[in-house]
């Protein structure tokens, strides 16, 4: 008798096997008990039938309380009444550990409560199919890197500059000097680019802003390719492609995930198809003026939530929004050719509201320009030395884009908060558990 997980169960139809599993949920007659399990994998229903069970393995199918582990016994079913397609025709068990008292119950909790109990919150079905689409998400990022001939460089977590310019860091000491929490992999990312020429990072990032709207996390996960001898359109086609592949990855690979989240997949087919429409900052802030809604915007603004859903909701697939004032963005960005005002740079929209999931630039690549960026953005440039050599031995045209990951997760499952794009969230009021 073979030990299996649930997913695999179209595998042994009418075999007996053996499974580790939890209870979910249950509900019984005088006569049949039916058992909700999970294993990690899948949930599916595991029936005991009294008459075909010893009195004792019936008593405690009864018995048996919420989240309490075993293994079961018994031969799988097709059950094409269920999303999953099959069940177990439960012929033993035995309890592993028992449960009581399980917090989390069927009935409504309000959010500070499950996220108090998140290490038991990411038990549930929701969770469960949120977090396997963002691990498709992240398997899908390899394969499209790797495909496209880029190699993944680490970059430190621990930096002694801010390559945003911003004040929002998170401090610490480095033995006898001053230290932050990286907000950002790009400036190694460029660093590597010169020696590789396509590289990306994937890594944890850290942004100390005092921010509670839904699209906002303390501490997030950004994937950040680099591409020598690329100019900015370049880019932008493979910010698209690499986009799509992950919708498609995730269409072809998590259909039970995406079924248990209810998510229309034929919504997220049309992102799949590419090129995605292209605006300009220009004319954004013309749509935006002409709508009637945002009386008070004005050239030079920054955009927020209400704005980018506004613009994105002007188009049935992600948009890019070029060429930003250059006031408004970091001093990296390569100043437009033609144009004192904007840089060279580009900002990818969600749709349905999910706002910006990818922000990126061509690189300036003229070592006074850039020093005089420094100075004007208040930063030592005695840290900046290192960076500013990658422009004085061999410089090359170069192009590279960050994609936050959760919003990418939020914005693909569905879901209405970042919080839930995570397996631990960081908020500006929760660092527990």
């Amino acid at each position: 008798m073979e030990t299996i997980s649930i997913i695999e169960a179209k595998n042994h139809v009418d075999e007996k096997v053996k499974i580790g599993v939890w209870l979910t949920n249950k509900r019984s007659s005088g006569k049949i008990a039916f058992l909700q399990l999970r294993d990690g994998s899948a949930y599916f229903q595991g029936v005991v039938v009294k008459n075909s069970v010893s009195e004792e393995v019936f008593k405690l199918a009864k018995e048996l309380k919420q989240e309490s582990s075993m293994y079961v016994t018994g031969v799988i079913h097709e059950d094409s009444r269920s999303h999953f397609g099959y069940e177990i025709e439960i012929e033993d068990i035995e309890l592993v550990g028992q449960s009581d008292e399980y917090p989390i119950t069927p009935k409504e909790h309000g959010t500070d409560f499950l996220m108090d109990h998140r290490h038991l919150w990411l038990r549930s079905k929701r969770q469960f199919a949120i977090m396997q689409i963002r691990n498709e998400m992240i398997r899908a990022t390899y394969e499209f890197f790797n495909k496209e001939g880029f190699i993944k460089i680490d970059a430190p977590i621990l930096t002694g500059s801010a390559p945003e310019g911003t004040t929002e860091l998170f401090h610490t000491e480095y033995f006898d000097r001053d230290a932050y929490l990286s907000q950002s992999g790009q400036l190694y990312e460029e660093a590597a680019a010169m020696a590789y020429g396509k590289v990306f990072s994937f890594g944890p990032t850290f942004r100390a802003e005092k921010s509670k709207t839904r699209r906002h996390l303390i501490e997030f996960w950004m994937i950040e390719p680099e591409m020598a001898f690329m100019h900015q359109e370049e880019s932008l086609e493979i910010q698209e492609r690499y986009v799509a592949f992950l919708v498609q990855s995730v269409i072809d690979n998590c259909e039970y995930a995406l079924n248990i989240l209810e998510r229309d997949i034929d919504v997220l087919k049309q992102y799949t198809q590419t090129p995605y429409p292209r605006i300009s900052y220009d004319e954004a802030i013309e749509m935006l003026q002409k709508s009637g809604k945002f009386p008070d915007v004005k050239w030079g603004d920054d955009f927020g939530s209400p704005e980018e859903t506004f613009l994105a909701e002007q188009f049935n697939k992600p948009v890019f929004v070029l060429n930003y004032p250059k006031a408004i963005k970091p001093f990296y960005m390569k100043p437009h050719p033609t144009r004192d005002d904007v840089v060279v740079c580009a900002d990818m929209l969600a749709p349905e509201g999910y706002g910006e999931i990818i922000g990126g630039s061509e690189r300036a690549v003229d070592p006074e320009y850039l020093a005089e960026k420094i100075k004007e953005a208040g930063l030592d440039m005695e840290n900046y030395e290192w960076y500013l050599d990658l422009r004085r031995y061999g410089s090359v045209p170069h192009s590279g884009f960050g994609l936050g990951l959760e919003r990418a997760v939020t914005w693909i499952t569905g879901e209405d908060h970042i919080r839930e794009a995570i397996p631990f969230p960081r908020l500006l009021n929760r660092i527990y558990p």
